[in-house]
């Protein structure tokens, strides 16, 4: 609580239109940084360069999950879509990113005629305006049913509006779900659960567990894009917050955790120093080697699923898997 009274005191000098886009993100840095072990949500790594970064990571050779996940898509559009049903829907979309795997989705639905609102809600204002642009440039009988909306996910789910008759239907693509834990994901997908309707759908992303070599792989590439995409929510504090955090005094490692079956992705104190957050007037010490936990990855069987849905309020409609089974779609029913 004293962390908290104190920041808002700190921000309430600031700019009104800065302290709008810089609260959240200092409340947290400062709250994660407080914390034993440090740690940083990953949903921070998402500004207009982390984006874009991110983009170049889903190309990486190492990265499977994307080829996966757009290999499911295209291999089973048909069978999604006849499941979406022929009312007309509300597709939102959580976490956007570019809308490439998107599109393979909503091409099946307008080839087959559907009527469709497109509702993309992502945290980065930037991914909503280049997804849109580039949805609309594919399709451009949605331009005027396109909304997107730059939020939180639960903000931007509470912020829609009536749904005229419309059957929502909410994707959560990507490996999203991955990045909280167990109990956090249940508590998450509750609360989706809480917005929808009996016989609303939800289509989620899992990386499926499988063999620890090939998860490393993709959390380290040879190239360094990860490593620069984890050092660049550094930057992200140094530019946004005052930070002085200094880029050389830091590691990017990043191993499997069996005990949580996840991917992990840490920033390595390489020594004992001090870091400065000018904008609000703090300092956190760390010891050599001490690190800051940015992200979290889950992997999950079918079985792990099937548990997760019944305990959130949803019942599996159907799971659709690569030829590798390294990634699965599900699609939930609200109960």
């Amino acid at each position: 609580m004293q962390v908290a009274w104190n920041l808002e005191s700190e921000l309430a000098d600031m700019p009104a239109t800065h302290r709008l886009s810089t609260s959240t993100f200092a409340r947290d840095v400062i709250e994660g940084l407080s914390k034993t072990p440090k740690s940083i949500s990953s949903k921070h790594f998402y500004d207009a360069r982390g984006s874009r970064l991110f983009q170049r990571i889903t190309g990486l050779p190492e990265y499977y999950l994307t080829r996966c996940e757009v290999e499911i898509l295209e291999t089973h559009s048909q069978r999604i879509a006849a499941e979406f049903g022929a009312a007309p829907l509300r597709l939102i979309e959580l976490g956007v990113g570019d809308g490439h795997k998107t599109a393979v989705i909503l091409r099946q639905l307008l080839e087959g005629e559907a009527d469709i609102q497109f509702a993309p809600i992502d945290i980065c204002s930037d991914a909503i305006c280049v997804a849109t642009e580039s949805l609309c440039r594919r399709f451009p009988e949605l331009t005027s049913r396109i909304h997107g909306i730059a939020a939180e996910y639960l903000d931007g789910l509470a912020s829609l509006g009536p749904r005229d008759g419309r059957r929502n239907v909410v994707l959560f693509l990507g490996s999203n779900i991955g990045n909280l834990s167990l109990s956090e994901a249940r508590h998450f997908l509750r609360r989706v659960a809480s917005t929808l309707m009996p016989g609303d759908l939800l289509l989620v992303g899992f990386d499926l567990k499988k063999d620890v070599g090939v998860l490393e792989q993709a959390y380290n590439d040879a190239s360094g894009v990860t490593r620069e995409f984890n050092f660049n929510l550094l930057d992200r504090i140094n530019r946004e917050l005052g930070g002085d955090f200094a880029r050389d005094r830091f590691a990017h490692y990043a191993p499997y955790n069996p005990r949580f079956g996840c991917m992990e992705s840490w920033l390595v104190s390489r020594t004992r120093q001090s870091v400065k957050l000018g904008a609000v007037d703090r300092q956190f010490e760390f010891e050599a080697w001490e690190g800051i936990l940015v992200e979290r990855s889950h992997k999950y069987n079918l079985d792990d699923i099937e548990a997760l849905a019944a305990s959130s309020g949803f019942l599996v409609r159907d799971h659709f898997v690569d030829r590798r089974r390294y990634f699965a779609d599900s699609l939930w029913c609200k109960i």
